[in-house]
């Protein structure tokens, strides 16, 4: 079973399908600037979970973020304990830079 993953930037999300399927198997919503993209959904079709969708999902489109130089901030749940378990893709983190303060 091979995983495929790719960029529909027209629906502002990565998506998955197994073995050159038509139908999505799984997708990321994003949010993407010129210099942050926050990942803020993802979900997997039920019969597809457990079968390394979602993790796909998460590795080829940090991969592709490292690529373009892009700052991840994960807002959805999966991405971010993803991130947790994997701490070399930790450095892609954001972090507010502001000094402000009350």
């Amino acid at each position: 079973m091979a995983v495929e993953v790719s960029d529909a930037p027209e629906a502002r999300r990565y998506e998955a399908r197994i073995d050159g399927a038509s139908e999505v198997a799984g997708f990321a919503d994003y949010i993407r600037t010129t210099e942050l993209i926050a990942f803020v959904h993802t979900e997997v079709t039920p019969q597809c979970e457990g079968k390394g969708v979602g993790s796909a999902l998460v590795r080829v489109s940090l991969d592709e973020a490292r690529a373009a130089g892009l700052r991840v901030l994960a807002t959805c749940p999966f991405y971010a304990g993803w991130i947790a378990r994997h701490p070399e893709y930790g450095d892609l983190l954001y972090q507010a830079r502001s000094n402000v303060s009350d």
